[in-house]
């Protein structure tokens, strides 16, 4: 509907996307002035594309923006006898177990889960 009201006043077409895992469907004005994005993550969920882990500032790691839960990794980062390649594994390991796909998955049941807020770790 936005893309309809925006397209009616200043005339847009679709862009193409620019890499994997680009969250936002992107338009350019006709008349070249920019660009407008749309991350509909409701409507058209992005979750079998995500390849972002975010980590916050109280470090903790995040698989997903509506995430409920985090993982500690504060300790881990400051453990200066924990190589690059173990820490490296052990956000694979992380991302490899990850079933928080909020968006796919949304249904009533998923409503009233506590989630973390995009401000707190990034959105």
């Amino acid at each position: 509907q936005l893309v309809d009201l925006i397209h009616a006043v200043h005339p847009i077409a679709p862009l193409s996307k620019q890499y994997a895992g680009e969250v936002a469907e992107r338009w350019s004005y006709d008349d070249g002035a920019g660009e407008v994005g749309f991350i509909s993550s409701v409507t058209q969920p992005f979750c079998s594309d995500c390849s972002r882990l975010r980590l916050s500032t109280t470090g903790q790691l995040f698989t997903c923006l509506f995430a409920q839960q985090g993982w500690d990794v504060r300790s881990l980062l400051r453990d200066a006898a924990v190589s690059d390649a173990q820490i490296a594994s052990r956000f694979a390991a992380l991302w490899q177990q990850r079933g928080d796909q909020y968006s796919a998955l949304r249904t009533a049941q998923t409503n009233d889960l506590p989630k973390v807020e995009m401000s707190f770790i990034g959105g």
